[in-house]
């Protein structure tokens, strides 16, 4: 069979679309399949509906939202907020069911706590109140309870917040890991605080306040399932303190916060672009990762944007605000290495691009499976 002539390859050629065609084309049905809210057709829950990705937010908007219907439940934030007697009230609730339950840099009492908080500080409120719930394991070691109650007591101190009401339930051996507990907090929001999911413009810098993917890493090495030894200690911590940083800086000109945790980052991102219409460019040489999250990372085959975090947050702030926003951060002990790291676009709408370190473009979706389970 003869090569095909130089006008035999053009008119070839012609009927392909070039790279930047394929491109367009791809995001085009990326954005089609975003703007629809998820539908719920699974036919039995998995690992990866709590994984924080594309099966969570599925499970989430695709059966809860339309079926408990509210404006807060609307704004899809990391707390609800609503309006009490005047007063806006942020209202959140989380289950730790994190294994193994003592880790290094944290446990699971510390981690019940914080996560609240931070949650109600992601939406510019002092966590003020919290409720606590048990459900404890047949057999589980008496220490262990003790050693949680003192971490928890510890950590609502240091964090300002009272335990006001609370529940305990007991379950047959085998059925609950030792213990799960389930936090709620409310708290009123700062009146500096004028946040919204949907208020992103193009333009605005992305900043993250330190290094990511520490806690979920730490997880890991806990377990002992890397097969691998490196001081990697979890991030578990208020960020009330760079919450409250902000707002003093900045004020009006700080549009969002999110606590970075299940999904990482990279779900944060995706999150508030879609909530916004707008796309979001990630920087991928500006983003923070120290070099034993990197590793352990690439032993596992996945992005450290992806892996979870417990004091980690990111704020989204206008162009002019972002010098100031960094200043502020960094001011904050454990946030010295708060970096910017993205810029929101105008197009495409919904999706977030990454600049890779070899001068290309890839997109970071949400992730499909559950890489680290039950981290949180």
């Amino acid at each position: 069979m003869s090569e095909p002539t130089a006008t035999e390859e053009k008119r070839i050629g012609a009927g392909r679309p070039s790279a930047p065609d394929r491109e367009q084309r791809v995001r085009e049905i990326i954005e089609t399949a975003r703007s629809k809210r998820p539908r719920f057709k699974d036919s039995q829950i998995n690992m990866s509906h709590g994984a924080g990705g594309k099966a969570t937010q599925t499970l989430i908007e695709g059966l809860f939202v339309p079926a408990f219907e509210s404006d807060a439940l609307n704004a899809l934030g990391d707390s609800g907020v609503v309006s009490i007697a005047g007063t806006s009230v942020a209202m959140t609730t989380d289950t730790f069911v994190v294994k193994p339950l003592q880790f290094p840099g944290g446990s699971i009492g510390e981690l019940a706590v914080c996560g609240t908080v931070n949650d109600l500080a992601a939406a510019g409120a002092k966590a003020q109140a919290l409720s606590l719930a048990f459900v404890l394991e047949e057999g589980l070691d008496a220490d262990v309870l003790r050693q949680e109650v003192d971490a928890i007591a510890r950590t609502a101190a240091e964090a300002g917040v009272s335990v006001v009401t609370g529940d305990t339930k007991v379950v047959e051996r085998g059925l609950a890991d030792g213990m799960y507990v389930t936090t709620t907090g409310i708290g009123a929001v700062d009146p500096r605080a004028k946040l919204s999911t949907g208020s992103l413009q193009a333009g605005d810098r992305i900043i993250v306040s330190k290094p990511i993917g520490e806690h979920g890493t730490a997880i890991m090495l806990a377990r002992g399932e890397l097969g691998i030894e490196a001081d990697v200690e979890s991030d578990t911590r208020s960020l009330w303190p760079v919450a409250d940083a902000l707002l003093d800086a900045v004020g009006p000109s700080l549009r969002c916060m999110r606590d970075a945790t299940r999904g990482g980052v990279a779900s944060a991102l995706n999150e508030l672009a879609r909530a916004s219409t707008v796309g979001i460019t990630v920087r991928e040489a500006d983003i923070p990762v120290t070099p034993e999250v990197n590793g352990a990372s690439e032993l596992l085959g996945i992005d450290p944007m992806y892996v979870a975090n417990e004091g980690v947050m990111v704020a989204f702030v206008a162009p002019d605000a972002a010098d100031a926003s960094l200043e502020a951060i960094r001011a904050v002990p454990g946030s010295e290495a708060a970096v910017e790291i993205a810029t929101v676009v105008a197009e495409p709408p919904g999706l977030v691009l990454v600049e890779t370190a070899f001068g290309g473009r890839r997109v970071m979706d949400l992730l499909a499976g559950d890489p680290l389970p039950r981290i949180c």
